[in-house]
């Protein structure tokens, strides 16, 4: 991490129950502070707020609840947040419409058909994120004489188009779907990974009829295999909008809404992304990573390599 001599620099755990906030001062002294993340009669914000206090009790200044902070003193911000967590656990994410190659309709109803528990009876299978499902009449194959070819990855020349994408169709389906509400699309074709033409013709349109999301399989998830690059992208249209709904409140409450701070959002990996980057299927688990990367980092020790256990408990 960066030093920013004269600042205040802040790392925040915003849970669905407490909001964790660390600061460290422009003295080298650090502060722990520990909010509600929800309590709308005292703040709108719980990261936000502790900012706020940690501001105003370190500086003397008043820095009112009700105006959007002064972000002159700040020097970095970085957060974790189980905002997408909860929302895919409590199903409470936007109504979503999959849009997918003609015949595989049930594709992710399908699934690959592994089981972890092979010989139960009863087979649980975890309900589908999307509402609608929209086939379109489009196929890329491989070229007839390759098709023989051991390829695990084959590449956009192996391929050809057998059939063209109908945009005049594709446009009526999509037009049916926002009028009954739903405005977020994922969208899954065939080989998209490497032919991803058909896919951003798709997208393209469906941004230009007014669907507030359109998330690729071939953007944010291209490889190889249909099934789970399905998942994903359907997470990413099911989620990513919550995620901005949050980071649209979060930023309001500072002047120039962060842009002149330096604020990066943990992701799955335990890596770090900027907020304009900070979607659905990378903030699936978001808050717990963050406690992973600080387990690895404070507790484990490269020489000894002693195993380690990590404990996460949630509150509600």
């Amino acid at each position: 991490m960066t030093e920013n001599k004269g600042k205040f620099d802040f790392a925040i755990d915003r849970g669905g129950t407490f909001t964790d906030v660390f600061a460290r001062l422009p003295d080298g002294r650090e502060r722990v502070l520990k909010l509600l993340s929800r309590d709308p009669q005292n703040y709108k914000d719980a990261p936000t707020e502790g900012i706020r206090r940690v501001l105003e009790e370190e500086t003397g200044r008043v820095f009112p609840r009700e105006q959007p902070v002064d972000t002159a003193l700040i020097g970095w911000i970085r957060m974790g947040t189980t905002v997408a967590t909860n929302a895919l656990l409590e199903r409470e994410g936007e109504r979503t419409a999959l849009l997918v190659t003609l015949g595989f309709k049930d594709l992710l109803h399908i699934g690959t058909q592994a089981r972890p528990k092979l010989f139960d009876l009863e087979v649980v299978v975890p309900e589908v994120l999307y509402e609608e499902v929209i086939e379109v009449d489009e196929r890329v194959v491989l070229k007839q004489d390759d098709c023989q070819l051991p390829r695990k990855d084959p590449k956009r020349d192996s391929l050809e188009v057998w059939r063209e994408l109908d945009l005049e169709r594709v446009e009526k389906d999509l037009r049916g779907v926002l009028s009954r509400g739903i405005t977020s699309l994922a969208v899954l074709l065939l080989h998209s990974y490497t032919f991803s033409d058909h896919e951003k013709a798709v997208g393209a349109l469906a941004r230009r009829l007014g669907f507030t999301q359109v998330s690729l399989s071939s953007e944010v998830m291209p490889m190889v295999r249909a099934v789970p690059r399905g998942y994903t992208v359907c997470a990413d249209a099911y989620l990513t909008p919550k995620i901005h709904q949050y980071l649209k409140g979060f930023t309001s409450g500072f002047k120039g809404g962060l842009k002149d701070v330096d604020v990066l959002f943990m992701q799955s990996d335990g890596g770090l992304t900027p907020m304009e980057q900070f979607c659905g299927s990378r903030a699936v688990l978001s808050g717990p990573a963050g406690g992973v990367v600080g387990y690895a980092i404070t507790s484990f020790s490269q020489t000894e390599k002693k195993p380690v256990i990590g404990f996460d408990m949630g509150g509600e």
